[in-house]
C-alpha cells in the first residue's frame, strides 16, 4: 500500500474579495494552515481527516486525489509532470491554500 504526502506549498489572500463580499471583511488568509506543513497519510487516519487535524472544506476538495493515490493509482497522468503528484487547492474563494498531493511508493 501507498502512503500520500500533502504539503501546503502556497496561501493566498484576496482581500479586495473578502471586503466586497464577507461578513468579517478583515478575514485574511487561513488560519488553518501554514506553508511547509506536511501530513502523510497511510490509511489508517484516511476517514477521520487525519484522525480530526485537517480542514474539513479542504478535505473534501482533496480526498478522493488522496484516496486514489493510497490506492496506487496514479494521481493525474498526463496532466503533471509526474503522475504520482498532483497540485490543488480548497474552494475558500477568497483565501484558498494550494496544496501538492504525492503519492509515496513503498
Amino acid at each position: 500500500m501507498a502512503k500520500v504526502k500533502v504539503t501546503v506549498i502556497d496561501k493566498k489572500c484576496y482581500a479586495d474579495l473578502q471586503e466586497k463580499y464577507l461578513a468579517d471583511p478583515k478575514s485574511g488568509p487561513c488560519g488553518a494552515f501554514e506553508v511547509g506543513q506536511e501530513f502523510i497519510f497511510d490509511g489508517r487516519g484516511f476517514n477521520t481527516m487525519n484522525h480530526g487535524n485537517f480542514c474539513m472544506e479542504a478535505w473534501d476538495c482533496i480526498s478522493r486525489y488522496v484516496y486514489a493515490a493510497l490506492q496506487g493509482g496514479s494521481i493525474m497522468k498526463g496532466w503533471t509532470n509526474d503522475e504520482k503528484m498532483m497540485i490543488a487547492c480548497c474552494n475558500d474563494g477568497t483565501r484558498p491554500v494550494i496544496f501538492k498531493i504525492e503519492r509515496i511508493d513503498e
